[in-house]
């Protein structure tokens, strides 16, 4: 028979707990090589995102996320116009960048908040499975302001796709040999979590 504590401890573990991403203390940036000799960063101002987990920690989540593609911002005008065109994002057919995660699993390899991060990234119209690397915080910290209190959670989340795979095949051969943009994009992602009551 199950005691009332171990009915508790249960009941505790397998609680829902949703999460929603604090945008203006989160970033959704990228890099990919320029020219094959330096690495360009960018990064998309408008997204959402949000998290329920359903265990002590974050083993199982299930995520979402969705991105404005026509907030992409390099710190180039002319550049950020290109990435919109239909030669990259084509961002008026193509207005949403989406994510949802299908396993996010322990990677003690990794750390010991690291998670193995799973899902299916649907950009310019395409849907790919990409997997990730989420490393979290070392613990949940509430936070109180006048008349305010939020209970907080961050992850950094890494990881390369191939801007190819989603149909964002436009380049430049160099005179000198190479490409003008390279293929692989890396992934940098912080994420601060406001727990929702």
């Amino acid at each position: 028979m199950i005691t009332a504590a171990a009915a508790l401890m249960m009941t505790a573990a397998t609680a829902q707990t949703n999460w929603k991403v604090d945008a203006s203390h989160s970033k959704l940036g990228f890099s990919v090589t320029h020219a094959m000799v330096s690495e360009v960063e960018g990064k998309f101002k408008v997204f959402d995102g949000s998290a329920t987990s359903n265990n002590i920690d974050f083993t199982n989540s299930n995520i979402e996320f969705t991105a404005d593609a026509a907030s992409i911002n390099t710190e180039d005008e002319k550049r950020d116009g290109h990435l919109k065109s239909p030669d990259f994002f084509d961002v008026e057919k193509f207005p949403k960048i989406t994510f949802k995660s299908t396993s996010m699993k322990k990677n003690a390899k990794a750390g010991a908040n690291a998670y193995t991060l799973e899902g299916d990234l649907t950009m310019h119209g395409v849907t790919k499975k990409v997997t990730l690397t989420a490393i979290g915080a070392s613990k949940t910290v509430v936070v109180k302001g006048q008349g305010w209190e939020a209970t907080k959670y961050g992850f950094k989340v890494t990881g390369t796709i191939n801007r190819k795979d989603f149909g964002l095949a436009w380049n430049a051969i160099l005179e000198a040999g190479g490409v003008m943009v390279s293929e692989k994009v890396k992934l940098d992602i912080n994420i601060e979590l406001n727990q929702q009551k």
